[in-house]
């Protein structure tokens, strides 16, 4: 297997050392996830001996770009008390037998309740950066929840960047709440739709498409993450764990090359006779590619 290092124009461009942009979608399916999934955001545990990632001494740097004072589930029956209303209305029109609690009426539902976004890009994007050049990321990424997923504000939870791990990265709690067409009554009522903003696997690899044309757009230097990546769904712990493992292969790689190369520079000081052959060496005007086996 060969690397190599490319020179555009005399400037050295280092593909081993590419930046990816990353954006993920894991559905919240009952408001028991949602209630450890808001533990977590907030960092309402008192250890996460599970996540050794995680530097509490830290949390109190992580960023809160939409604040919830309050607990998810309740911030949750806040944002959603219309659809709520409409529910228990409803209940009080059918047979004791038929009824369901909010809650249990969510829980058994074959819909999410929530939708959690997380954006991130491989760690080396943040490398130098300040607290304010990363808050102007988050922004880009949630002008992106708005702009382009097509949420409305009032529909976002919470939303968080968190600096206490390695990587930093924005946790986005969305709920998908819609008025849609009841055929069977022929009105309109509340439903909480995922469907509505992200249809499927192919429209998510679209958005993610338009996500990276996002970043490029106002100047972020970052690659579109690796296409058919989310064919198999993981939760977001477990993805975390996944690029954390990446990112340091990609370290171990990246070392390896820059000590070839290092070792390659001191041969050719080293060497007083260079030989040229044209058979094994080209030269263009505009490219040169250095091929190191």
């Amino acid at each position: 297997m060969f690397n190599y290092i490319s020179f555009y124009y005399g400037k050295e461009v280092d593909i081993m050392n590419l930046n990816y942009a990353i954006f993920r979608s894991s559905p919240i399916m009952t408001t028991y996830d949602l209630v450890q999934i808001g533990a977590h955001n907030k960092r309402e545990k008192k250890s996460y001996q599970s996540n050794p990632d995680i530097k509490k001494e830290l949390s109190k740097d992580n960023i809160e770009l939409v604040p919830l004072t309050e607990k998810y589930l309740k911030g949750f029956d806040n944002l959603t008390k219309e659809y709520k209303q409409e529910h228990e209305e409803r209940m009080n029109v059918v047979r004791k037998s038929r009824q369901k609690k909010y809650h249990d009426m969510l829980n058994s539902s074959r819909n999410c309740v929530a939708d959690e976004l997380m954006f991130t890009a491989t760690h080396t994007f943040f490398e130098n950066m300040t607290r304010e050049d990363i808050i102007a990321w988050a922004n880009t990424c949630m002008e992106f929840v708005y702009k382009d997923l097509g949420y409305k504000k009032d529909q976002v939870l919470h939303s968080v960047i968190h600096l206490d791990e390695a990587t930093p990265h924005i946790h986005c709690v969305a709920v998908p709440l819609v008025k849609k067409l009841d055929n069977r009554t022929n009105t309109e009522r509340y439903t909480i739709s995922k469907k509505q903003y992200i249809k499927d696997k192919i429209h998510l690899s679209q958005l993610q498409d338009l996500y990276h044309k996002r970043l490029t757009e106002v100047g972020y230097d970052l690659e579109r993450g690796i296409k058919g990546s989310d064919n198999k769904h993981i939760k977001i712990k477990e993805y975390k764990r996944i690029t954390k493992k990446i990112n340091q292969e990609l370290d171990i790689k990246n070392n390896k090359l820059n000590n070839a190369l290092n070792d390659f520079e001191d041969r050719m000081k080293s060497s007083k006779n260079a030989i040229f052959d044209k058979e094994y060496i080209k030269v263009k005007k505009k490219l040169l590619i250095v091929w190191i086996k």
